[in-house]
């Protein structure tokens, strides 16, 4: 595991928290070689309306604050 994921990982960790308060959950799935943190919604987030919005205003940005060098984060269906 890169020092990257782990730092990814970490960040991810910390969001957690506030989607399993709502019923939803987050699972990490890779980092491409661009930079790119590809995440899989889980519970309530998978299915909810706004899960897109709280993937890139909340988690995205989080994750952009925390870590500069990731481009974006996107959602993956498993």
């Amino acid at each position: 595991m890169s020092e990257l994921e782990t730092k990814v990982r970490n960040v991810i960790e910390q969001i957690r928290p506030y989607l399993q308060a709502d019923g939803g959950d987050i699972r990490f799935v890779e980092i491409t070689p661009e930079n790119v943190v590809n995440v899989e919604l889980q519970g309530a987030c998978g299915s909810c309306p706004f899960s897109r919005m709280t993937l890139k205003n909340g988690v995205e940005d989080a994750m952009r604050k925390a870590l500069p060098e990731i481009k974006s984060v996107e959602a993956v269906n498993m």
